[in-house]
C-alpha cells in the first residue's frame, strides 16, 4: 500500500467516524428536541443521556478550536475558508451547547416539580 494510499483511508476513516459519533449525539439529545413530549417518569434517564451528549459536545468544541488556534499545517497559511468554516462551526457548537444546557436545567426543574414552568 502506497504512503498516500494510506493517508487518503485514514482521512476517509477518520471523517467516518466523526459522523458515526455525531449521529449518536444526535440520537442522545434528540428527547430534549421534543422536550414537550418527554415523559416526566423517564426524567432521569433524559438527563443522564442529554448530559452524555452535551459532553460530546463540548469535546467537539475543545477539538474545533485547538484546530482553529493551533493548525497542523503550520508550514503554509490556512486558507481562509477553512478558517471561516471553523469559525462559523465553532459558533454554532457553542450556540448548541448554551441550548442543550437550557433544555436540561428545563427538564430538571419540571422533573423537581418546582412549578417553574418555560
Amino acid at each position: 500500500m502506497k504512503k498516500s494510499d494510506f493517508r487518503g483511508l485514514k482521512r476517509e476513516v477518520g471523517f467516518g467516524l466523526t459522523i458515526v459519533i455525531w449521529i449518536v449525539t444526535i440520537w442522545l439529545l434528540y428527547p430534549l428536541i421534543n422536550l414537550d413530549s418527554v415523559n416526566m417518569e423517564n426524567a432521569k434517564e433524559y438527563l443522564y443521556r442529554a448530559s452524555m451528549g452535551t459532553v460530546i459536545m463540548i469535546i467537539f468544541l475543545g477539538k474545533t478550536i485547538f484546530d482553529l488556534l493551533f493548525p497542523q499545517v503550520t508550514l503554509r497559511k490556512t486558507p481562509l475558508l477553512n478558517t471561516i468554516f471553523l469559525t462559523v462551526y465553532a459558533i454554532a457548537l457553542g450556540g448548541g451547547i448554551i441550548f442543550m444546557v437550557a433544555r436540561i436545567i428545563t427538564l430538571y426543574l419540571k422533573s423537581q416539580k418546582s412549578g417553574f414552568i418555560f
